[in-house]
């Protein structure tokens, strides 16, 4: 799948502070090191089918690199807790994965507001932290962003997700240019994804001419939507675009056609699941974005879809897979480029030399070419529209965008 040409100094590697020995393990190639993998994301809860496809995903980077070798010498292991989309339990569980000194490297989490709990923590511990699906903007580019003072905040956090800045963009100018929708109802959950996205939306649909002939906030955790539904009829919205999550967008969408109105909802990439159509009936004409192409159409991701399916793992990779395990990925490039770089040993600093090399990080992934710019962003802008039909998501167009 990923094709790394530099060959290592032969021999194992030795007992470090951030690593331990695993005696007999290496196939006959010495005592390997270990080195720990972490990966956060809902485990259980409204949002835990995004949250184990990003799990498995993970797993299965950690398995690929064990099997074939890439980093001679060391045994990936991974450490996976389950945040339940909360803040609170996302900055404990950061928490865990700092006082373990064999992990050298964080994977996740999904949600942007649980990610705000972490980075600080990760930042002062000097741990690499890269998220398959954060894409509230100001996670990177620090929150000057929108008048253009761009300060990364946190040189430890990482992405293979593109912004809320890019994803709103690509979003107004697919509703406004493609589907030729011109009045749209804004709704967002008032979390730091939603609320993100929904203003990036604003500002550049408005920009193309197109009205926002209403506005309004909901309860994430709340499933009758029957108030501000009335509104939306009510309002001569031709499409609702929503900020949040599929939990929440299911019903309300739902919802909306159930009293008459014949229009669509949009939403971004939290919307992107096969569970948002297990709780909608009415979806179909329904409308995301995500990120990246969708991997089913990338020559890129043919073996990590075989590969995936053989591993027979339960639950479906879904909207992060490809880029989850790129992120991964990324992490295990990371120290394959420390060990290198100190003859064929893990460093004593091992997580301070990981970090250095995040910025050398560059291959081809399951999602294309994966690399990271001065703000720890992906240089991969690439964003696709889906609208269901027949009870699935179905590729609407893709392209690279970026505001202008």
């Amino acid at each position: 799948m990923l094709i790394l040409t530099t060959v290592l100094t032969t021999g194992a590697l030795t007992l470090t502070a951030c690593g331990s020995r695993d005696e007999g393990k290496g196939g006959g190639d010495g005592d390997k090191t270990t080195v720990v993998i972490g990966v956060d994301a809902p485990l259980t809860g409204d949002l835990s089918a995004l949250g184990l496809g990003i799990k498995n995903s993970a797993d299965l980077a950690v398995k690929t690199a064990n099997k074939e070798g890439t980093v001679e010498g060391v045994e990936f292991k991974l450490q996976a807790t389950d945040d339940q989309a909360q803040p609170s339990v996302g900055q404990q569980n950061a928490q865990k994965f700092i006082s373990n000194k064999e992990v050298l490297g964080v994977v996740g989490p999904l949600n942007s507001n649980v990610s705000q709990s972490m980075q600080k923590p990760f930042n002062d511990a000097g741990l690499v932290q890269v998220s398959p699906a954060n894409t509230g903007t100001e996670l990177t580019q620090g929150d000057g962003w929108k008048t253009g003072d761009l300060k990364r905040p946190f040189k430890t956090f990482f992405r293979t997700a593109t912004t809320d800045q890019v994803q709103g963009d690509f979003a107004a100018k697919y509703l406004y240019n493609k589907a030729k929708i011109k009045k749209v109802y804004l709704i967002d959950d008032q979390k730091t994804y939603g609320a993100g996205l929904a203003a990036s939306f604003k500002d550049t649909f408005t920009k193309l001419g197109g009205k926002i002939v209403a506005s309004d906030h909901i309860n994430p955790e709340d499933r009758d939507f029957r108030a501000v539904v009335t509104k939306v009829k009510n309002s001569g919205a031709e499409a609702v675009y929503y900020g949040g999550e599929y939990p929440a967008a299911g019903p309300l969408s739902q919802q909306l056609k159930g009293s008459g109105a014949k229009i669509p909802l949009m939403g971004g990439d939290g919307i992107y699941s096969a569970d948002f159509i297990k709780l909608n009936k009415k979806a179909e004409g329904d409308l995301a974005t995500s990120v990246g192409k969708p991997v089913e159409m990338l020559d890129s991701a043919k073996t990590f879809i075989k590969n995936y399916e053989a591993a027979g793992y339960k639950d479906a990779y879904e909207a992060y897979g490809g880029g989850t395990y790129d992120a991964t990925w990324s992490i295990i490039e990371a120290v394959r480029i420390a060990v290198e770089g100190n003859d064929g040993k893990l460093p004593e600093d091992a997580r301070a030399k990981v970090l250095e090399a995040m910025s050398k990080v560059k291959f081809e992934g399951v999602t294309g070419n994966v690399s990271f710019d001065e703000y720890g962003d992906t240089t991969n802008t690439m964003m696709t529209a889906y609208r269901v039909e027949g009870k699935a998501w179905k590729p609407e167009f893709s392209g690279a965008y970026k505001p202008e």
